[in-house]
């Protein structure tokens, strides 16, 4: 571990539930302060008092703040799997549906707090457990898309394999830079864009 990673780790690993609760209302009281004054002035006593806890208390759990923001973006980046893709219509003419629920999927997870969104992505910290977070989720993420292009009879394009990586880059790298900019967006013309650029790719369209 390089003094970076020191530097951002958690100090205590929950071991009792009383603990993780704890721990959980750390990040969420975090989550708040960082939206509502930013991360400069969203310093570690706002945090505790946002907690309801002594700042040593707090320190119990995390070092400083930035390893507060870290964990917080840890946990957004891994957020698990694409939800409902079990309940697909897989029959043919429905790839615009199945797009249109990956898309959303993204922006139902990236849409709660643009400025807490903005905020994780433009200070947090690197860390090597930020990276791994980063590739643990790519990874599942392209492969259960993968597993849908497999399946799905529209699609036509030849390579699955980078098909799935340029879709979940896409679809992630475009949610993320919308959803986090500080100007109003048409979320519903945003959705429309997506999924007709990569509903037509998929079927290689001329």
């Amino acid at each position: 571990m390089t003094s970076a990673d020191r530097r951002l780790a958690p100090r205590r690993k929950p071991r009792q539930v009383r603990a993780e609760l704890t721990r959980e209302r750390i990040l969420t009281a975090a989550a708040h302060v960082f939206a509502d004054y930013g991360y400069a002035a969203g310093t570690t006593n706002r945090i505790a008092e946002r907690a309801r806890m002594s700042i040593g208390s707090l320190y119990q759990y995390f070092p400083n703040k930035d390893a507060i923001l870290a964990e917080l973006l840890v946990r957004h980046i891994d957020r698990g799997a694409w939800t409902g893709v079990d309940e697909l219509d897989m029959s043919p003419g429905s790839l615009a549906e199945a797009v249109r629920a990956l898309v959303r999927d993204a922006i139902d997870h990236h849409r709660d707090d643009p400025q807490l969104l903005r905020i994780m992505f433009e200070e947090a910290p690197a860390s090597s457990e930020l990276i791994e977070a980063i590739d643990r989720h790519g990874r599942a993420r392209v492969s259960q898309v993968r597993e849908v292009f497999a399946r799905h009879p529209d699609v036509r394009v030849r390579d699955l394999d980078t098909a799935a990586e340029l879709v979940v880059g896409t679809v992630e790298m475009n949610t993320h830079k919308l959803m986090a900019d500080p100007r109003p967006i048409q979320v519903e013309r945003l959705e429309a864009e997506l999924v007709a650029m990569i509903t037509r790719y998929l079927r290689g369209d001329a």
